[in-house]
């Protein structure tokens, strides 16, 4: 083999900090407060000063190469700093969605092995309330002001800015990081059983960050000022802070003020060109625009995934001049893997029988379809369909330290999905039904088969059968098809307050059921294919239609 003569260099979150600093020290990134306060302000050059200073405070809390430090936070500068000053110094930069069960946090963070967890003020309370089940934290680090909550009493407490302040100014003497050394750690929920981390190497996140700057993707560069209303704790934000790192775009983060309104005012005050989120709040956006005509003249277009996009609400948007795409992927993809941006010399149906797919797949994602009983490849011809596969230098080869999920890949090394759908022959992919019983609900998922075990745990309960039903402010709710027991008394109040004390509310069915049985197959599982069609032809009276709060 003839070898190219080219230098090797390495792809880190290190080199991607070291160009932000050089390159585009006069960006900013802004974290919105709540009014009358004005947001706070740091360019990217005091953002680089802060996160030389983090070197010394990790080092300082004796952090050590490839230990996993928590966060457990909202978008802001702060949680950015961590981003670039967490991988940088050879630890892993595990950020915990804080909107996951007690139970599943717990596991998390015992799972990680986190000793030091960096947490917002703001969620202090509900931190404290899961101190005593996580004796493995040693150091909590609250960014902010607001009172410790007693978490003093189970481990050390340091306040962020005090620490910062303490950490002598200037150039840190950063290690050297190899690119496939662990980066960053995500738990996805989208599995039965505990949650499953995904561990992210400093290559694979700069070559999505490369992706994600791609005009066929969504396109970042530095003239470019991006609202990230997808959650730092989902997918790294969709790996939107690296690559605005990295193309010097600047940075708008609305913390913990992500209704309508104040996004609004920070779109048309901070001259925001792109955001990105799921659809229940861009929906919630879209209907504040157009009953209050907010200025979104600078907004030149959006990003949308974790649920499947409405036709609906790509138009609306449209109405004020705004393109909002479709993109596709999952905390196992990094995520992209699609973005459904049509040709320009599309019109009109042609256009949208585009717009509403997942998607074209990106450069470097292989992705192929299969049948559901052997792993043979399906044609793209946009007709045959199967489950989708995918493998490449952002997917993940397998779940960190924990084998009960090595059935999602196959033996030559695609990600099974889990998604079911077709490819047309020029690659934009449509999903058309999922393999597994999920419910992915504002942008978060949901286990039917955990939602069915805890309902049966219940005395009054014989059967029950959790399905996805259309709802078009979360894109799907479950719906529990509920059997009672003989003689047995339940209503949707008692079982929903019985499925309360079990997880979290974002879970509990709204809407509820009540037959006689639940249709099996042949081999006595549930079907569910029926009881999809019974509710599609409008043959299950359903009682609740509580909305989520």
């Amino acid at each position: 083999m003839l070898e190219g003569l080219m230098q090797d260099a390495q792809l880190t979150v290190g080199e991607i900090r070291r160009r932000m600093a050089r390159c585009y020290g006069d960006r900013e990134v802004i974290t919105l407060q709540e009014p009358p306060a004005p947001p706070v302000r740091g360019t990217y050059a005091e953002v680089a000063e802060r996160v030389e200073r983090l070197g010394r405070v990790l080092e300082r809390l004796g952090v050590e190469p490839g230990e996993r430090v928590a966060t457990f936070g909202w978008n802001s500068q702060r949680h950015f700093e961590l981003y670039l000053a967490i991988p940088s110094f050879g630890a892993v930069l595990h950020t915990v969605n804080i909107r996951l069960f007690p139970e599943q946090i717990e596991y998390i963070v015992g799972h990680a092995a986190n000793r030091v967890v960096f947490v917002d003020d703001s969620l202090v309370p509900q931190v404290a309330k899961l101190a005593p089940r996580l004796p493995g934290v040693e150091h909590f680090v609250i960014m902010g002001d607001g009172d410790d909550g007693g978490l003093g009493r189970r481990a050390q407490v340091s306040r962020y800015e005090n620490l910062l302040d303490e950490a002598e100014a200037g150039a840190y003497d950063w290690p050297e990081v190899d690119e496939r050394q662990a980066a960053a750690l995500c738990y996805t929920s989208g599995t039965t059983g505990n949650p499953k981390g995904v561990l992210y190497s400093h290559r694979s996140v700069s070559l999505h960050s490369t992706a994600v700057c791609m005009a066929d993707a969504v396109g970042l560069s530095g003239e470019d000022r991006v609202m990230a209303i997808v959650p730092m704790f989902h997918v790294n934000a969709w790996g939107l802070p690296f690559a605005a790192a990295m193309t010097g775009a600047g940075l708008v983060m609305p913390g913990r003020f992500v209704a309508a309104a104040p996004l609004a005012r920070a779109i048309a005050q901070e001259k925001v060109t792109l955001v990105a989120g799921v659809p229940t709040v861009l929906g919630d956006l879209l209907r504040h625009a157009d009953e209050q005509k907010p200025d979104f003249s600078s907004l030149r277009g959006g990003i949308c995934g974790g649920a499947a996009v409405p036709r609906g609400l790509m138009e609306g948007f449209e109405r004020h001049g705004v393109r909002l795409l479709q993109a596709w992927g999952m905390t196992e993809t990094s995520p992209l893997c699609t973005v459904a941006r049509p040709p320009e010399a599309l019109e009109g149906e042609d256009h949208w029988a585009k717009r509403v797919t997942q998607g074209r797949i990106m450069p470097w994602v292989e992705l192929r379809i299969t049948g559901e009983d052997d792993d043979e490849p399906r044609d793209w011809d946009g007709v045959q369909t199967g489950e989708i596969q995918v493998r490449g230098p952002w997917i993940a080869s397998r779940y960190y330290e924990d084998p009960s999920g090595d059935a999602q890949f196959t033996e030559d090394g695609w990600l099974r999905t889990g998604d079911i759908g077709s490819v047309t022959p020029d690659g934009f992919v449509q999903i058309t039904d999922r393999a597994k019983d999920l419910i992915k609900s504002g942008g978060e998922w949901i286990s039917s088969v955990e939602v069915e075990g805890e309902l049966m745990e219940h005395d009054a309960v014989l059967e029950a059968a959790v399905i996805a039903m259309p709802d078009e402010r979360w894109t799907e709710r479950p719906l529990a098809c509920v059997v009672l027991a003989e003689g047995a008394e339940a209503d949707p109040v008692v079982l929903r307050r019985h499925l309360a004390s079990r997880m979290a509310g974002w879970q509990v069915p709204d809407t509820f059921a009540f037959i006689d049985e639940v249709p099996k197959t042949s081999v006595g599982k549930f079907d569910k294919k029926v009881l999809r069609k019974r509710l599609a032809d409008g043959e299950l009276e359903t009682v609740g239609g509580k909305s989520r709060a």
